[in-house]
């Protein structure tokens, strides 16, 4: 089993930047992946990103693409989003999960964070 933390959630001016941190700890050798998602009021919970642990391949979702930047530090064990010009529609609950493989579903979901952008 793999404990995933998230923070550095917060209140942010459009335009602004956050960094978000997902501290993991536990069997975390078996993670293939680690990925960001988010759930906004009301919506479900979408695809923001993702990083291979072993290599640091990473795969961002459109709405977030050239604004967003996934990253890790394998001595931590720690993932981090970096986010840059936010916008109210980032606005959401924002969770990291990890993947053991290709076929397997993402799991060991953090307790979230939450990010607000004013307009």
């Amino acid at each position: 089993q793999v404990q995933l933390v998230e923070s550095g959630g917060g209140l942010v001016q459009a335009g602004g930047s956050l960094r978000l941190s997902c501290a993991a700890s536990g069997r975390t050798f078996s993670t293939y992946y680690m990925g960001w998602f988010r759930q906004a009021p009301g919506k479900e919970r979408e695809f923001v990103a993702r990083i291979t642990w072993s290599n640091g391949n990473t795969l961002y979702a459109d709405s977030v693409k050239g604004r967003f930047t996934i990253s890790r530090d394998n001595a931590k064990n720690t993932m981090y989003l970096q986010m840059n010009s936010l916008k109210p529609e980032d606005t959401a609950v924002y969770y990291c999960a990890t993947r053991t493989n290709n076929y397997a579903a993402y799991g060991n979901w953090g307790q979230g964070t939450q990010v607000t952008v004013s307009s």
